[in-house]
């Protein structure tokens, strides 16, 4: 990708944006607040803060201040990892869910600790050059002010709302008149607006250690739930070395386990091993079979086996070996669609960004309630509106995903970053729980393999396995293509199953130094740059 090609053979409502620092999200005012914070004279880990930020605001039906994250990015120099993903209460014993025939999916029995606050600070301390506070300007503006709710913000907000109606903490913030903001409608969270004033004027420690903490705990145990305030204490975030896998010249990054960042990663090694996969035209049919059937393989693995990477049986690392990737691209029948079970060689509502700056920092970010609004909670006179992430685990017993104290669950939110030649090339992401891996691996295969631009790349037609190894196929794919691959067996999910196809954020770097960006129209998004 030396070059990517400029053409756009896809319908689009959308052009690239060349810029030589800007931000990228699904949400124009958050995209417009990282760009005001670079111009005024931060860096691009200052923009990706102050949006990731202004998101939890103008976005709240995807990601709130009760979130989890993760990040990599580009210092200039080398690529660095965070997990800023939180554990779960130390009184979640797998007891306590005995009479659960699965996790649940709403109430304080879903809520893990939140860990985007988190995320936010040891950026801000390690690579931040503004001051923290100066990062929260725009978003307690909106929050204060009000901010005009965007389409499909206000239409995905309106579809949650049938269920969490049910939540009177959820009510009272979100549906104060008894109803959902309609699109254009200026929205206002001034709850939200002093929590995160807190958060900037004591660099989060209010969030875990203070006043903040004790109001969650607090509600916690009101609500019967197990969160405590020494549970917020002890929170943690780990900086980690992403893993990594070429692919024809690129190399994919990943956030390691518990995370199923590596399912991309797998899926890409195992299309590297079949080398007629190269030759095969983007969108035919036979491509997007073997895109498919390499991701049931990483799939069938990962969510068997990936976990909190203290209870991992398997070393992640196994699952990128040649041989390994050799051994699934051979089971792998190029005529028909099959379903896959664990191999046995590896054994022993989200938001993403991305943001730029003319120094050469790259940062790609994800932030996430899990579910949209999370898990219904939202503790009283805060805003904080808390995930559901411990839904992530499971109560099979022999499984290393089991739910257990002061545990990581298994995570969908992912972060993607590309290199080529050891030097940055792309930061990009694809929110959208299990369509994430998915979309990273689209993107790579599109871009990387046969050099479309970022927009381009965005805007083609995507496929997605669910859980039961169905395949979605979006509609803009050519009907020839849909009716072969029905033909060879790929079944479709039921009606109304699929999650979507994600909502994409990219930023590559050109030769020149200069960016070409670009954002979904699947989202409210845009690119903001100078």
């Amino acid at each position: 990708m030396d070059q990517p090609n400029w053409q756009f053979p896809y319908s689009s409502t959308r052009m690239p944006v060349f810029c030589r620092r800007g931000v990228a999200t699904s949400q124009p005012l958050a995209a417009q607040a990282g760009l005001a914070v670079l111009q005024a004279g931060g860096n691009a880990v200052d923009a990706a803060i102050a949006a990731a930020i202004t998101l939890t605001v103008v976005e709240p039906n995807m990601n709130g201040i009760g979130s989890d994250a993760f990040a990599i990015l580009w210092d200039g120099q080398r690529l660095h990892g965070l997990n800023a993903s939180g554990r779960s209460p130390a009184g979640w014993t797998p007891e306590r869910f005995a009479s659960h025939a699965s996790m649940p999916t709403r109430g304080w029995e879903a809520v893990t600790v939140p860990g985007c606050v988190s995320a936010w600070v040891a950026l801000s301390k390690r690579f931040g050059r503004l001051p923290f506070a100066r990062l929260f300007q725009d978003a307690l503006q909106h929050a204060r002010a009000g901010f005009a709710v965007s389409p499909i913000t206000a239409a995905n907000w309106a579809v949650q709302a049938q269920e969490l109606r049910a939540y009177p903490d959820f009510v009272r913030d979100f549906m104060p008149e008894g109803r959902t903001p309609q699109a254009g409608e200026r929205f206002r969270l001034p709850g939200q607006a002093e929590t995160l004033a807190e958060i900037a004027e004591t660099g989060g420690e209010s969030f875990y250690r203070g006043r903040l903490a004790g109001l969650i705990a607090a509600h916690a145990r009101a609500g019967g739930g197990a969160l405590s305030e020494a549970d917020l204490a002890s929170h943690t975030v780990d900086w980690v070395t992403p893993l990594s896998l070429d692919f024809h010249g690129h190399t994919l990054h990943e956030i390691p386990p518990s995370g199923q960042g590596i399912s991309a990663l797998i899926t890409l090694g195992i299309l590297r091993a079949r080398p007629e996969f190269a030759t095969l035209a983007p969108d035919s049919a036979a491509s997007v079979h073997l895109q498919v059937e390499a991701m049931k393989l990483a799939f069938a693995d990962v969510h068997a086996q990936v976990a909190d990477p203290a209870h991992m049986r398997a070393d992640a690392a196994r699952w990128l070996e040649p041989d390994y990737l050799a051994a699934q691209a051979a089971r792998i029948d190029p005529l028909r669609a099959q379903t896959f079970g664990p191999s046995e060689i590896a054994r022993g509502g989200t938001v993403y960004l991305t943001a730029c700056d003319d120094e050469g920092r790259m940062v790609s970010f994800i932030q996430s309630n899990y579910m949209g609004f999370g898990s219904g909670i939202v503790v009283p006179g805060t805003g904080i509106s808390l995930q559901n992430r411990g839904a992530g685990f499971t109560l099979a017993a022999d499984h290393p995903n089991r739910v257990g104290p002061n545990k990581r669950p298994y995570h969908t939110i992912l972060p993607g970053f590309v290199t080529r030649h050891g030097q940055p090339l792309l930061s990009f992401g694809v929110m959208g729980a299990i369509m994430q891996p998915q979309g990273h691996a689209q993107m790579v295969i599109r871009m990387g393999l046969h050099g479309q631009n970022p927009q381009a790349a965005c805007d083609a037609p995507r496929w997605q396995v669910d859980a039961q190894q169905n395949t979605d196929l979006e509609a803009s794919f050519a009907p020839a293509t849909v009716k072969t691959l029905r033909t060879m067996g790929h079944r479709e999910p039921a009606a109304g199953s699929a999650f979507g196809f994600g909502g994409a954020q990219l930023m590559l770097r050109l030769p020149n130094g200069l960016y070409c960006a670009a954002s979904d129209p699947r989202k409210d998004g845009q690119v903001a740059g100078d």
